[in-house]
Formats: structure tokens, C-alpha cells, sequence
């Protein structure tokens, strides 16, 4: 592989796998504006990679020698986000497309933190530098649509063959400058099925208990990424492997001692998820990090339902102190937890089967997660198949049929004792 220290020799070729046909037209359409605007821009990163492995890409990133201030003089919508790693999203329709500058090493060291994660990356470049600042080899092959050739600093093309995953550089310094790599590393070996090359697992082995420093806020999307994609269960895997899945969710973590296997209702969570991102179907974070905070949550209120504590409010206590503790390691923001909570809530509810409630419960908008977790519990166990049988057959149920489940719940069949009355009294008294 080429060194970091000196400028790369670029393979550009026309002989590559790539199907023009597979292309976004949104994506050749930015590429095509910039370079009629007097820019170099192409295609880079993941979407070139998956194009030659024949895999439709998700989503386009364009690289130029642009500004991100001239690239959205070119674009009338096109919006400037971000402060340590400054790009430029291009809306082409329905679609966003990522445009980012050439970069190179930054200059400055003032712009480290003492383990070396760089605080900004906003110093720009040329291709040759820009290559050697991605992360992977494999996500460092560029492709010019217009013109049809692709363009190989870094033995990437080789490393795609051999389905390897490989640092560009010195793997520990790469790391040490973004602990947020080695993440992104488990979520391309998972989707890809690509194997770490040794010294990049050497690096990753050592440099792991760095994502402690990684501003929460930041690893929220990563963990989506891993879980949500179609590849979650594999993901899970290969972090319990590499001893990262106790660091991005620490309140696993003494169900995740001595190489201990994943807990049974987050694989089943995990599986199915995979089943229904594959399926097209829709996946929402609240029920991921429902089971995947459960078992802590179950813990603790067990815990508090032993020394006294009504149901509900040990459940409170418990999700409270849970979840505050998880967003120490990765910020679940308030609308996921929130909905994280009302699943708990609502599925204990739907446990106690209380006869005036089970309408509004069917009624709730959140009663098909809440649903669907108490089915989760079920297939681990923590369940009783007879009350999920039943709220399944009540959903199917005709009014009529409603009203009789209900009457054989305990405490629904009985008249209500009517109230007498109060007398009130005369207002001229």
C-alpha cells in the first residue's frame, strides 16, 4: 500500500465492473454541474465500492476541489452542515446528495485532543491528499461517471477482490484521530462480509477503550447504521468479538462478561429487524433500544418491586436510571426515549389485562410496538403464551367479540354496583 508520507501514484482506469445504467441520475447530475462550473468532482467513497461489488448504493457522496461555500454558489438548494468535518448537501429531487472538499492532514495540532482525535478536519486539498485522508482502502476508490473511469490511489481495488477491510496508514493513528472508524469498521465487515486485515485488527484490538472519549451525540447514528441496515444481528456479533459492544452500551455489560453471548431477547430483536429491513418493511429505533436496554431495566425492576415499589413506579425508576446511564456512552435523544418508555409502560399494561382498559389499549397509537415487544418477551420466555394469544385474537375480533373477551377477563363479567346519588343540598339552605 502506498505511504501516507508521499504522494500516491493514481490508477485510472477504464477497466472496472462498474454498469453506468446503475447509476442515480441525481448523483451524475451534481457531478456533471460542478465540472461544467470549472470544478473537478466524482464520485467517491461507499457508493463507488458497492457499484463494484454490483450492490445498488443507499446513498451518493461527490468529491471536489470546490469549496463548500462555491459548491453551494452552484446549487440554489444546497445547505452547509457541520463544523468539524464541513459538507455540503445538494437536493436533486428526492434525493440529497453529499458533496464534500478535497482534504488533506491538517496542519495544526492545537486541533487534537492529547489522545489524538482531531477536533476539525476542515483543511483542504487536492485528490492525491484527499485519498489518503479516507478512512479504508475500499472506501477510497473515486469514479468519474461523465468520463467512465475509476481512479485507485490506494490498492483499493485489490483489497475489494480480496474482500479486505484495511486502514489507509498507520491503523492507530487512524483511529486514535476518529475512534468513530473502528464503529464504522464492524458496519462494513457486517454488511460487506469483508475480514480485517491483521494489522488493522491489531490496531483496533488496542485503540477500542478510545470510543470511551467519542462525544455521545455522535455514536447515536452509528448505532442506528449497525442495526438498522439489515445486518444488525452480524453486527452485534462481530462487536461482542472485538470487545466494542460492552463500550457503546455499557449497561450490558455484565450480560456481556467472559465472552458471554448476546442476551436472547436482543438476538431475537436483532433477527427480526434483519428480517424486516430485508423484507422492505419499517423499523423504528424506540423498539430496537426497547430490547436492547431491557435487560438492565427488567434487573432493576424486579429489583424494585421486591422492596415495595408499585409496578408502575418501579418501572419508572428503573427506565429513568437505564436510560440515563446508556446515554453517557451514546446520547439517545428524548424522542427515541420516550417512545423507548411508552413501549415498557403500555406492554406492562397490556400484562395486567384490566377489563375497562383494553379498548383505549387497542386504541393506543403505540400499542402494536408495545404489541410486538410483549411478543419479543414471549419468545425468550419472560412471557405467558395465553395472554399473547389472546391480544393477538382480540385484534382480529368483531365488536361483539371484543365485548365478550372482555366479560371472561376477572372482573369484567360482573354488573357494576350503582351509586346511589348525593343528595344535593337546597342553595337557598
Amino acid at each position: 500500500m502506498p505511504d501516507p508520507s508521499t504522494a500516491p501514484q493514481a490508477d485510472t482506469s477504464s477497466d472496472h465492473t462498474i454498469d453506468p445504467a446503475m447509476l442515480h441520475p441525481a448523483a451524475v447530475d451534481v457531478t456533471r454541474q460542478l465540472q461544467a462550473a470549472g470544478y473537478e468532482a466524482l464520485l467517491v467513497g461507499g457508493c463507488v465500492r458497492d457499484l463494484l461489488l454490483g450492490m445498488a448504493p443507499k446513498d451518493y457522496d461527490v468529491a471536489t476541489d470546490a469549496t463548500p461555500e462555491q459548491v453551494a454558489r452552484v446549487f440554489r438548494r444546497a445547505r452547509i452542515i457541520g463544523r468539524r468535518f464541513r459538507i455540503v448537501h445538494v437536493r436533486a429531487g428526492r434525493e440529497v446528495i453529499e458533496v464534500t472538499t478535497f482534504r488533506r492532514a491538517p496542519d495544526d495540532e492545537g486541533g487534537q485532543t492529547e489522545q489524538g482525535r482531531i477536533l476539525a478536519d476542515n483543511e483542504w486539498g487536492d485528490l492525491d491528499s484527499d485519498a489518503l485522508r479516507r478512512d479504508f482502502t475500499v472506501n477510497a476508490l473515486y469514479y468519474d461517471p461523465l468520463t467512465n473511469e475509476g481512479i485507485d490511489h490506494v490498492d483499493g481495488l485489490v483489497d475489494l477482490e480480496n474482500r479486505v477491510l484495511r486502514v489507509i496508514g498507520d491503523p492507530r493513528q487512524r483511529f486514535a484521530e476518529d475512534p468513530v472508524r473502528m464503529v464504522r469498521a464492524v458496519r462494513f465487515m457486517a454488511k460487506l462480509g469483508f475480514d480485517l486485515a491483521p494489522e488493522t485488527a491489531a490496531a483496533l484490538a488496542e485503540c477500542r477503550n478510545l470510543l470511551a472519549g467519542v462525544p455521545p451525540a455522535r455514536l447515536f447514528d452509528e448505532v442506528l447504521k449497525l442495526f438498522h441496515y439489515g445486518h444488525g444481528m452480524r453486527a452485534a456479533e462481530l462487536l461482542q468479538a472485538h470487545g466494542m459492544l460492552s463500550l457503546l452500551f455499557p449497561v450490558l455489560a455484565p450480560w456481556l462478561e467472559d465472552d458471554a453471548t448476546v442476551p436472547a431477547i436482543v438476538i431475537r430483536a436483532l433477527e427480526n429487524t434483519d428480517a424486516r429491513v430485508n423484507e422492505g418493511k419499517a423499523v423504528i429505533s424506540p423498539f430496537l433500544f426497547a430490547a436492547l436496554l431491557w435487560p438492565p431495566v427488567r434487573e432493576r425492576f424486579d429489583a424494585l418491586r421486591s422492596s415495595g415499589r408499585p409496578a408502575i413506579e418501579a418501572l419508572h425508576r428503573a427506565s429513568d436510571h437505564v436510560v440515563a446511564e446508556e446515554c453517557a456512552a451514546v446520547a439517545v435523544p428524548r424522542r427515541v426515549s420516550s417512545v423507548t418508555r411508552e413501549i415498557w409502560e403500555l406492554e406492562h399494561r397490556l400484562a395486567d389485562r384490566r377489563p375497562r382498559a383494553v379498548k383505549g389499549l387497542l386504541e393506543n397509537r403505540r400499542f402494536r410496538a408495545a404489541y410486538d415487544f410483549m411478543m419479543l418477551r414471549n419468545a425468550v420466555g419472560e412471557r405467558d403464551a395465553e395472554l399473547c394469544q389472546w391480544w393477538t385474537r382480540i385484534q382480529e375480533a368483531s365488536e361483539a367479540q371484543v365485548v365478550e373477551m372482555i366479560a371472561t377477563l376477572p372482573g369484567g363479567g360482573g354488573r357494576r354496583r350503582s351509586r346511589r346519588p348525593r343528595k344535593r343540598k337546597n342553595p337557598a339552605q
